[in-house]
């Protein structure tokens, strides 16, 4: 039975958990970050919104861009950085402010601790991911997705060398987990049930990301699970 045309799977779903697409994917947004999923964090952009243009994209679909400062995506392209080479233990605001190319009070000026630049870094990325897949077909942004999270080097880092805390960042409350599911399901136009099977998926693949060719082996079977 397709899953893109409501039918039913046999993964846990979060008790009382809805799934009710927004109006429009230019609305996907993530407001609590939630350390299920994470990407690179992207260059700036012209701040207009533009159609999907890829290969069997969805036509008629915009996103914007949103109103993040240049300042405040510098730190985040700083704390990324920084926390891949340090981890997150290790890493100072100095640590932050200097891989960022600004003096210290300037990121104090943006957030008051570690923790919130790391969670604000998390959000950014997660909002990034469903960006990424609202301008893809879905035999593209699966495997793309799947880059993304098995590649990203701060992940990588902390389950080399903080394996703790990379577990302690993935438990997550079902309020927010629903947040994720949500988003990512938005973005692709895919059913609730489906958003969770590849959410799920794409959780393993933070712990265990295996290979780039084994992950897109899985990509491939995933999607065609999706779009059977």
């Amino acid at each position: 039975m397709s899953l893109r045309d409501g039918g039913q799977v046999t993964a846990p779903v979060p008790s009382g958990a809805g799934f009710a697409p927004p109006p429009s994917r230019s609305n996907v947004q993530l407001t609590n970050p939630v350390p299920a999923l994470a990407v690179a964090v992207p260059a700036a952009r012209p701040p207009a919104a533009r159609p999907s243009r890829g290969p069997g994209g969805r036509p008629g679909t915009t996103r914007g861009t949103g109103t993040m400062s240049r300042t405040r995506r510098g730190l985040l392209n700083g704390a990324r950085t920084a926390f891949a080479e340090r981890g997150l233990r290790r890493t100072t605001m100095q640590h932050v402010a200097a891989a960022a190319g600004v003096a210290k009070a300037t990121l104090y000026n943006h957030f008051r601790t570690k923790d919130d630049v790391a969670g604000a870094l998390l959000a950014f990325e997660l909002d990034r991911l469903a960006a990424l897949a609202a301008e893809l077909p879905l035999t593209v942004a699966v495997p793309a997705l799947a880059e993304e999270v098995g590649s990203h080097p701060v992940l990588r880092r902390l389950a080399e060398a903080e394996p703790e805390t990379l577990t302690r960042m993935l438990s997550t409350d079902p309020r927010r987990w629903n947040d994720v599911v949500v988003a990512l399901g938005t973005a692709l136009g895919i059913t609730r049930p489906a958003a969770e099977v590849l959410s799920r998926w794409l959780l393993g693949l933070v712990l265990q990301p295996g290979e780039a060719a084994e992950r897109a082996r899985q990509a491939a079977q995933v999607t065609a699970m999706l779009t059977a």
